[in-house]
């Protein structure tokens, strides 16, 4: 029989809290605690769920103002703008958080349904290709290549 101690406790309680918590796509912050810190992003992740896309262009553009080293808002950023279909803008954000986080998963996702968009197949295979590098088994891989699976 085997012994069960604090450390087999921690590991479970930590499985358990890991596999209780949602997962969405759109939740692909790098830094949840310090974003849940600032009012703009808050507001930003608000209006990105209420679908009210210049409101959160406006919201995430304070963030990256005050903190243009967030990853994060630039990715929300280019998300809004690729909603308002202004792609040279959402393409803009998304370079800025890749500069920032080459690996920022949402960023790789999302920019590569902006290039499905815009009609840049090619590039959107490239953001495929090396989100499969980040993370082959992640949503966000997966909602890219079934995007670019559907594409024409």
């Amino acid at each position: 029989m085997s012994t069960f101690t604090f450390k087999h406790l921690v590991v479970c309680a930590a499985w358990v809290t890991l596999s209780a918590s949602p997962s969405f796509a759109a939740d692909t912050e790098t830094t949840p605690v310090r974003n849940a810190q600032v009012d703009d992003f808050k507001v930003g992740k608000a209006a990105v769920d209420a679908k009210n896309w210049q409101q959160a262009v406006d919201s995430f553009s304070k963030v990256v103002a005050k903190d243009p080293k967030n990853a994060d808002a630039y990715n929300y950023l280019g998300f809004s703008y690729r909603w308002l279909d202004r792609y040279e803008q959402a393409f803009d954000a998304y370079g800025k958080a890749l500069a920032l986080d080459p690996n920022h998963k949402g960023a790789l996702n999302y920019s590569g349904i902006a290039y499905l968009k815009s009609g840049q197949k090619d590039k959107a295979q490239a953001q495929l290709t090396r989100l499969q590098t980040v993370c082959a088994s992640c949503e966000e891989t997966a909602g890219l290549a079934k995007a670019l699976g559907e594409a024409k």
